[in-house]
């Protein structure tokens, strides 16, 4: 079982709070918590009363974060005619051949994989390589696509993927520590209003069962997410 040092332990000290808090206050108390040398992502969590089993119930998507997630995202073009568009686009790989040579020789250094049709037969053979690591493209991810030029800069301008665990859990960088608490406010409403937007139809019950943002080296805090639900209601 894991351990964690005494700084993590006195963070989630400060962290503990019997009530989960409204997005603003929680952003600023994260904020607090990201103490670490280097400039901490910020993540989301949200957990869905889903069954990830039932086909319909496995969502997916993805989202524009208004103020992207801070990170320079390396983008990969698989295409057999449309190179020209890729590297006008800002992608940092592109080609066809070549990039299959070095994904089956395992390479899988690049954050997502933008494809066009064509080349799918032939990508899909490299599901093993691509899938454990999420960089398979997808039609419902807007990865498989013949607008290249659209899909390179919407990723890089801070188009992120989610889709659901198989524990009904849904996650995702929404920025950085350095970001000012109204960009980060910006960011989680954005992503959680996207996910209410995807509910399925078959979901019953409690949908969101709770939501929690935290830093990468700090504790957790709980978010009430109650005014974004009542508002899809």
């Amino acid at each position: 079982m894991a351990q964690h040092g005494k700084r993590y332990l006195s963070l989630k000290k400060k962290a503990d709070n019997p009530k989960a808090l409204p997005i603003l206050e929680a952003v600023k108390q994260v904020k607090t918590l990201a103490t670490a040398k280097f400039d901490e992502s910020i993540d989301i969590a949200m957990n869905l009363g889903l069954d990830p089993r039932k086909a319909d119930q496995a969502i997916r998507g993805t989202v524009a974060l208004p103020h992207g997630i801070g990170k320079k995202v390396h983008v990969t073009v698989v295409t057999k005619n449309q190179e020209a568009a890729a590297k006008e686009a800002g992608a940092d790989e592109y080609g066809f051949e070549s990039i299959l040579e070095k994904i089956k020789g395992g390479w899988t250094a690049t954050d997502v994989i933008v494809a066009t049709p064509e080349v799918m037969a032939e990508l899909g053979k490299l599901g093993r390589v691509l899938g454990p690591r999420g960089l398979m493209p997808n039609p419902k991810s807007g990865t498989v696509t013949n607008d290249v030029a659209t899909a390179v800069k919407e990723v890089k301008a801070g188009k992120i993927e989610f889709r659901v665990d198989k524990a009904g859990n849904v996650h995702s960088s929404v920025g950085k520590a350095s970001f000012d608490a109204a960009k980060l406010t910006d960011n989680i409403n954005t992503f959680i209003n996207t996910i209410l937007r995807a509910k399925p139809s078959s979901s019953k019950g409690v949908y969101v069962k709770a939501v929690a943002i935290s830093s990468t080296m700090g504790p957790s805090v709980r978010i009430d997410a109650s005014e974004a639900i009542k508002a899809h209601a």
